[in-house]
């Protein structure tokens, strides 16, 4: 009977094949090839998922070279179905308008207990394999995963938000369109707060705007890179660039005017504008910027705070293709660029848009 159900495959006789099927698994239910057989009546039906699962099945089940290899070309079959079809999904989402714009798909963080399944979903949808998969999905932080083609971001994205895997997507160009402003000093806080700033030509002027805009604060540290010399493991004399201290920065969103407020501890001129702070003069640096963020909390009370910055920075440093796209609005003496400035202009932007 065995060589029937073979025969009616081969002139495509289904119905013929399903029948004789249907009698093996009764007769024979542990018969590996029966059980192929049964995987390959389920793909040409278009059960794939559950020809995938016979197929194997059949490979835990038998030694049979022949039967193994038979299995392991029906896995492939699917596989390449399946790829096909990515492809001309993929395809056509680039085809509509503004879809071929460059952006980028970012991974939220996913808790531990989820992440065993959520790895072997990513590694589905992502072709590949599911260590690789575990070791990419953040558990504390935003991931940036992938810089390409919008609409191939949303295919991928729609397919891991099926998938309970958290993720969004945004456009280069939506980033570079926010306004980035550099906040001299605040000279008024109530009822509405005015702040002195320069614009991103470097224009001095001012804005007045209601607490009530402030959707989001975002804090972040940015290294500052000096020149040291040092003594390697041969006791011999050589320079290093070594992180010496940091710069603070604050952020303040509205997004309703499309711009960002950007605030940074040796930028703000404490002794000008608004007392915020008493004995300014006579303070350091670092006290006046603490005591200025405190009076920042009190103001925007309910406003969430982003300070995840740092590792998230560490996630996106090497990836210098995207970081080259990105402006980073940050006006820092530096005798070397360093992918830091974007990074955090990124990471703002992700909060922004989000």
């Amino acid at each position: 009977m065995l060589e029937d159900v073979n025969a009616a495959f081969e002139r495509k006789d289904y119905q013929t094949a399903a029948k004789l099927i249907k009698q093996l698994l009764q007769d024979a239910p542990e018969n590996p090839l029966v059980q192929f057989y049964l995987g390959q009546l389920y793909e040409v039906s278009g059960k794939r998922l559950a020809a995938e699962k016979i197929y194997r099945q059949v490979l835990r089940l038998t030694t049979n070279t022949k039967i193994l290899t038979q299995a392991r070309q029906g896995l492939q079959r699917l596989d390449d179905i399946k790829q096909e079809e990515k492809q001309r999904a993929i395809a056509q989402a680039i085809a509509e308008p503004n879809n071929t714009e460059l952006g980028i798909l970012v991974l939220k963080p996913i808790s531990h207990d989820l992440k065993t399944k959520a790895a072997q979903n990513f590694a589905q949808i992502m072709g590949i394999d599911p260590y690789t998969a575990r070791l990419i999905l953040p558990s504390r932080c935003w991931r940036v995963y992938r810089l390409g083609k919008l609409g191939e971001l949303e295919f991928y994205g729609h397919q891991l938000q099926q998938a309970n895997i958290p993720c969004f997507w945004v456009r280069i160009s939506q980033i570079e369109k926010i306004q980035v402003f550099q906040v001299k000093h605040f000279s008024v806080a109530q009822p509405k707060a005015t702040v002195i700033c320069c614009n991103q030509e470097n224009q001095l002027g001012s804005l007045t705007f209601d607490w009530s805009e402030v959707t989001a604060k975002v804090m972040g540290m940015l290294p500052i890179f000096e020149q040291v010399v040092d003594v390697n493991a041969r006791h011999q004399l050589e320079r290093k660039t070594k992180t010496q201290d940091y710069y603070q920065f604050c952020d303040l969103h509205l997004p309703q005017r499309n711009c960002i407020l950007r605030i940074y501890d040796n930028g703000y001129n404490y002794h000008d504008g608004l007392e915020i702070i008493s004995k300014a003069s006579q303070n350091t640096i670092r006290i006046n910027w603490n005591n200025l963020t405190k009076w920042l909390d009190i103001q925007l009370p309910k406003v969430k705070l982003w300070s995840d910055f740092t590792p998230f920075g560490q996630t996106v440093l090497d990836n210098t293709e995207l970081l080259n796209q990105i402006t980073s609005h940050i006006h820092l003496f530096r005798r070397e660029k360093t992918p830091w400035d974007s990074a955090f202009q990124l990471y703002s932007s992700l909060v922004f848009l989000k």
